[in-house]
């Protein structure tokens, strides 16, 4: 808990400026879209639904390897994606109309 002043500086406002608590902004990229805020560099939000126990287990992958859930979907699609371009060849982009 802090102390508070109630003295002639505090009605003045003299007092000194207190540092911002908590973890500093890291976002210095430039964000062009609601869904890559307070994302890092290279990340995007995106929505999914997924069948309720793919869910579970995705999230007990997390938890007993200690890493983030979208660490554990992050490995799961770049080994789906080179698995595919294994078989496939390189996947091309979607044409832009």
């Amino acid at each position: 808990m802090s102390k508070k002043s109630f003295g002639l500086g505090s009605l003045l406002g003299d007092q000194p400026e207190t540092p911002k608590r908590g973890r500093p902004v890291t976002q210095t990229k430039k964000v062009t879209k609601s869904s890559e805020e307070g994302t890092k560099e290279n990340e995007i939000r995106a929505t999914f639904i997924i069948n309720k126990e793919l869910l579970e287990k995705l999230k007990a992958m997390a938890y007993w390897d200690r890493v983030l859930i979208k660490t554990v979907v992050n490995t799961a699609l770049e080994e789906a994606i080179a698995k595919y371009e294994k078989k496939s060849g390189a996947i091309s982009p979607i044409p832009k109309k």
